[in-house]
């Protein structure tokens, strides 16, 4: 069901241990409630997706749904 109110897109980042994912998602600013913007849940299951893509380093299919950054281990 989506929430009626406007849309507005954003980067999130999504961090595991190794990955960081920059991702753009869509938020909603309700018109019932216009004091902050917030997910709809088919959101909130894609971000989890991609935590989980990221915790298991699967690159290929996390550089299909955004920027990935790696962290590479001090000297």
């Amino acid at each position: 069901m989506r929430i009626p109110g406007k849309r507005i897109k954003r980067i999130k980042l999504i961090q595991s241990e190794k990955y960081v994912v920059a991702v753009e998602i869509e938020m909603v600013i309700p018109d019932e409630d216009t004091s902050e913007p917030c997910l709809e849940s088919e959101v909130v299951e894609f971000l989890k997706q991609v935590k989980l893509h990221a915790e298991n380093g699967d690159v290929a299919w996390l550089t299909q749904h955004g920027k990935v950054y790696e962290a590479k281990e001090a000297a």
